[in-house]
């Protein structure tokens, strides 16, 4: 649980030091968000939940070919109730011990993003959910247009491989696979 927290810590302490960094040098292969939408949901026979947040935090080297991905869980809104937001954060992503989720890594493809153009990537890196760091190949398409990069992907997070755990009396409301969709806007600096 410590080294979790050192994780995230230092994944946000990297962030703060690299997003500065950005305004610094013009010629650089930085990106950063500036418009954001990340969301997911739960599809069940009995309940359907959604939730979203246009806080997600992130840069792209497109020189080096890295990224870095932090939201903070508690960020999510949009639930069926106010109470379900409550067992969300408390009983289910135990967010005073797992603050956020990130996704840190490097792309695959060897596309030149400095030219425009729509790219279908891959993204091979070590995603962190409620404490747990799962090694992940995630798709997504970017859609370089004059110095902005558009990145949209969806992928599926079991709840099991990142032990979050479901009670029995909600099982059935629950999905154990969790659908999330992605859409950044990415400016360079």
């Amino acid at each position: 649980m410590l080294m979790a927290k050192s994780r995230t810590g230092l994944l946000l302490f990297m962030l703060v030091l690299v997003i500065p960094a950005c305004f610094a040098q013009s010629n650089s292969g930085l990106y950063i968000i500036k418009n954001n939408l990340i969301s997911f949901h739960s599809n069940t026979n009995l309940e359907l939940i959604r939730a979203s947040s246009a806080e997600l935090k992130g840069v792209i080297d497109s020189k080096k070919r890295t990224f870095a991905f932090s939201i903070a869980i508690a960020t999510f809104d949009g639930f069926n109730s106010p109470l379900q937001k409550e067992h969300f954060n408390e009983n289910y992503m135990e967010t005073s011990k797992f603050p956020s989720a990130s996704f840190t890594g490097q792309i695959i493809e060897e596309d030149d993003f400095t030219k425009n153009g729509t790219y279908n990537v891959r993204a091979k890196g070590k995603f962190t959910l409620h404490g747990v760091t799962q090694e992940r190949i995630l798709q997504g398409d970017l859609v370089v247009k004059n110095g902005t990069i558009k990145l949209t992907c969806n992928f599926n997070v079991l709840l099991s491989e990142h032990e979050i755990k479901i009670p029995r009396i909600v099982h059935e409301k629950l999905a154990s696979e969790i659908k999330v969709e992605l859409y950044a806007e990415f400016v360079k600096k």
